[in-house]
């Protein structure tokens, strides 16, 4: 499947920074704090991207309707997580790209009334962005900080056309002659 966007130098560095709200600590400070903005929000939709925090939500009793996960924690392969879904559905997507397989997979599922694990063959960080164009507004997507703890986005107009930009920036452009 080929890429509908590719990670540029620039963004690689800039990316490296939070596109939400961080939250420091250990997975048991951080679920508390995360449940604590769940009881204040009138969340539509919970969508988490990695292992280790779709993993953290289950444990904790937060069931995401749309997890994303790579079966890969820290470039290390690791056990699937054991999700409480309706649907799984696989895709490729390479690391430092989104492929449009991807891209339609993360739209199915969103559109969907199902509980829906998406399992990347290659990487889902980026997958992220496509998560946050996506979701409906005032939900929350939530990923993994390495070393730090997690990443709160809720989903707000701005937050789209911040998200909309980033991605502009990574297009692919196929020059036809």
């Amino acid at each position: 499947m080929s890429a509908q966007y590719s990670l540029t130098p620039e963004l690689r560095r800039k990316l490296k920074e939070p596109i939400g709200t961080l939250i420091r600590g250990s997975f048991s400070e951080t679920m508390k704090r995360f449940k604590d903005v769940m009881g204040k929000e009138n969340l539509p939709y919970i969508i988490s991207v990695g292992d280790t925090v779709s993993k953290n939500l289950a444990k904790n009793n937060v069931h995401p309707r749309l997890a994303i996960v790579d079966n890969r924690v820290m470039r290390r392969n690791i056990q699937p997580i054991p999700l409480t879904v309706d649907k799984t559905t696989r895709v490729k997507n390479a690391p430092g790209t989104i492929t449009r397989e991807a891209v339609e997979a993360i739209q199915e599922a969103i559109k969907s009334k199902h509980r829906f694990k998406i399992v990347v063959e290659g990487e889902e960080d980026l997958l992220t962005l496509i998560a946050v164009l996506y979701a409906p507004e005032n939900s929350l997507v939530v990923y993994g900080q390495p070393h730090e703890g997690i990443v709160v986005v809720k989903v707000t107009r701005e937050k789209k056309a911040e998200v909309a930009g980033i991605l502009k920036a990574m297009e692919n452009v196929r020059k036809t002659k």
